[in-house]
């Protein structure tokens, strides 16, 4: 997720914190297109000198920044940084990975399985990530988020860790409790936010922020099963829902 590329490079920080802090419409205020300068990544990435930026789309360098698509923008920057940019050395580690497991029985996992069978399922105190759980929409006393608990109290240990990996990016839980839960800015409490649209839409989230977006359900089955298909099902790609 993006939170990542923060923790080792402070501009990718300080852009996604600008952007998804800023008020008012940055279509006329940044001069930016969907390319990014590969000067730095040249000897790495391309092993050639006549290439200076990388276009995240096709055209890219010709389409601007705009606050409709900022943030298919940063998706794509976290993308690059995390996968495109380093390919040589991904590669690198997949070879030497394949020698020790065999693909044909790695493949069989996706990234998010793959996690929980390298760590393990985590014992999660449900009553401290509930007492360090913030709302926007909602309040503690709605009757989604009394579903919602409900929902999640009766959860199998496997689909509670795919639920914080869900809305948090990992299954780990902070060892001081999620008390210390962090996000693209530092401490970052569990959030749950209401989703307005249609009751049919599956639960999104926004990993970096460590914020599950929930639409108002009508009764406490359906939100039980839109939120074990979003957990099974959905992607959260880089943290942006």
């Amino acid at each position: 997720t993006p939170l990542f590329i923060c923790l080792v490079q402070s501009i990718c920080y300080s852009s996604v914190f600008f952007f998804y802090n800023m008020q008012n419409d940055i279509s006329d205020v940044l001069d930016l297109t969907f390319s990014v300068d590969a000067d730095e990544e040249k000897l790495i990435l391309y092993e050639k000198t006549e290439v200076t930026d990388h276009e995240l789309i096709p055209g890219g360098r010709n389409i601007k920044v705009t606050e409709e698509n900022k943030h298919e923008y940063v998706d794509l920057i976290a993308e690059h940084r995390l996968t495109t940019a380093i390919r040589p050395q991904i590669n690198a580690f997949l070879e030497g990975f394949s020698e020790l497991i065999l693909k044909d029985l790695i493949s069989i996992f996706n990234d998010k399985e793959l996690e929980l069978l390298i760590s393990g399922l985590p014992d999660i105190d449900l009553d401290n990530l509930r007492a360090n759980t913030e709302y926007s929409g909602y309040s503690p006393g709605s009757p989604v988020i009394q579903w919602f608990w409900e929902v999640v109290q009766g959860l199998s240990k496997e689909d509670k860790a795919r639920l914080l990996q869900f809305v948090t990016g990992t299954s780990k839980v902070p060892l001081e409790g999620f008390s210390s839960l962090q996000g693209i800015s530092g401490a970052q409490k569990f959030q749950i936010h209401k989703a307005y649209g249609s009751a049919d839409h599956l639960p999104s989230a926004h990993t970096c922020f460590n914020q599950l977006d929930l639409p108002e359900y009508p009764s406490k089955e359906h939100l039980q099963e839109r939120l074990l298909l979003a957990i099974h099902e959905a992607s959260e790609g880089f943290g942006f829902g």
